[in-house]
């Protein structure tokens, strides 16, 4: 089970947010699993991810954060992630690192048939697929659909609805631009799942008017 199964949008802008990440099991591949962790790291790194974290070190973007000391001190068990936006560069991604045989779990989460055909043109065949079976029981007392997109960005709920509020009131009074509030938003998100990039679109539409107040689109 990964949190990253409750993104909410439609199938427009699901399909520029796929998530690449690894896990160990203790009592099996966890000891001594340091450097398997550090080279998927670096692996997923040299594609240019827009995100990359774990749960222990944070997120790329905390101020000051080098990457390659980030990577180098990843520890044993840390669970590490990374965020991409087209699947053509996943694909690279999941090519290579079959080659390296890391011998860790690695899990993509994106559109269901997307992650399938990525996996089928880099030469394997999917192993599962998980799903969330959505918001039960008094969903009235959710957020507007805007609000409740950014935050299941982050799939831990660190991104509160309130800042996510005022970051689209400074977006609509032009105090911030979308990205410069996208990524105020990605620092909270302490294990780098976070897409600041789909964010950012978001924040761009409501800035145009393209969400209205009850969180529909114009054109639903």
């Amino acid at each position: 089970m990964t949190n990253t199964l409750h993104r909410q949008g439609k199938a427009e802008n699901l399909k520029n947010d796929y998530v690449v990440f690894m896990t160990t099991a203790a009592g099996i591949n966890r000891e001594g699993s340091a450097p398997e962790i550090q080279e998927f790291m670096r692996i997923c790194h040299k594609y240019h991810p827009i995100n990359m974290g774990n749960v222990k070190l944070g997120n790329i973007y905390k101020d000051g954060v080098d990457v390659q000391e980030f990577i180098a001190n990843l520890g044993e068990g840390a669970g590490s992630m990374a965020v991409f936006t087209d699947l053509d560069t996943v694909q690279k991604v999941v090519e290579e690192l079959i080659q390296a045989d890391l011998g860790i779990s690695i899990n993509i989460s994106g559109l269901l048939d997307e992650v399938r055909e990525c996996c089928r043109k880099a030469g394997i065949t999917r192993h599962s697929a998980e799903h969330s079976l959505g918001f039960w029981g008094a969903r009235e007392r959710l957020p507007e659909r805007e609000t409740l997109e950014i935050n299941t960005l982050c799939g831990h709920g660190m991104i509160s609805f309130n800042l996510i509020r005022k970051m689209v009131e400074y977006v609509k009074l032009r105090r911030l631009t979308p990205k410069k509030a996208a990524r105020i938003l990605a620092k909270c998100c302490e294990c780098g799942v976070f897409n600041p990039e789909r964010a950012e679109k978001l924040l761009e539409k409501i800035k145009k008017g393209e969400v209205t107040p009850s969180g529909k689109s114009v054109e639903a």
